[in-house]
């Protein structure tokens, strides 16, 4: 993949997977902006393994959920890098808790629908403006929005499948100039899952999947490459499943 001389603005990636999809976009030659919230020390040590390369990034902090915030990114990406901006990687997201339907108040249901599904919007608004012919953007849904998610997952699942809708709306919206392709992934092994998914139930799905293990952030990260190079020049509005075979659609 060939990203030399384009701008990927990273949200969410501080950890885990978002932090692999920066390290990877860098490693494909783009100039990265990696968004963080609360994982500085995630972020700070990818810049400078990125920087240490040869590459270059900036890590900024902020609430993708704050349009104050997403506009204080964009201002920095653009004072940074340029007016261009080529490619927009969304991991912004999580769980936040579960809690089954008769636990969950609409505080609840809020904070899980702003962290998902409007820190999209948000990001998108801000930044599609200034994305040229050519460009992608890689929105994160989940196998939960397919499945309907595990227990106590139904406001977290809600919003990734409303992010695949999504995904396809500005697909069309947005036709040759920005390709839009998602990304939903499964059992991956990372600190969401160390702190929402018991051991015994990821080991379980480990196993029934045709390929027997969890997935890495790295193997994530190697889509999105993929998804927003010119090696997928013809896809767009796509979910994308990567789970290891436990769910065909």
């Amino acid at each position: 993949m060939n990203l030399s001389g384009k701008t990927a603005i990273v949200t969410g990636g501080g950890r885990d997977i978002g932090r692999a999809c920066a390290l990877r976009l860098a490693q494909d030659g783009a100039r990265v902006v990696i968004n963080y919230h609360a994982s500085s020390a995630g972020a700070e040590s990818a810049v400078a393994e990125i920087t240490k390369a040869g590459g270059k990034a900036i890590a900024i902090q902020g609430d993708m959920t704050i349009q104050g915030d997403v506009d204080a990114l964009l201002a920095k990406t653009r004072e940074q890098f340029g007016d261009e901006i080529n490619v927009l990687v969304h991991v912004t997201g999580g769980l936040v808790a579960r809690k089954k339907f008769d636990e969950m108040d609409l505080a609840h249901w809020n904070t899980v629908m702003n962290l998902n599904l409007t820190s999209l919007f948000l990001l998108v608004k801000a930044v599609e403006p200034y994305m040229p012919e050519g460009s992608a953007i890689v929105p994160f849904a989940s196998q939960a929005g397919r499945d309907g998610g595990g227990p106590g997952a139904i406001a977290y699942a809600t919003s990734k499948g409303a992010v695949m809708t999504m995904t396809r709306g500005m697909a069309k919206e947005f036709g040759a100039r920005i390709r839009v392709n998602a990304v939903c992934p499964g059992m991956i092994d990372t600190d969401f899952h160390n702190t929402f998914t018991k051991p015994e139930v990821r080991k379980n799905v480990a196993n029934g999947t045709p390929l027997k293990r969890e997935g890495t952030s790295e193997d994530v990260a190697n889509l999105v490459a993929f998804l927003v190079s010119e090696q997928a020049a013809f896809m767009t509005g796509t979910c994308v499943d990567i789970n290891g075979g436990i769910l065909f659609s």
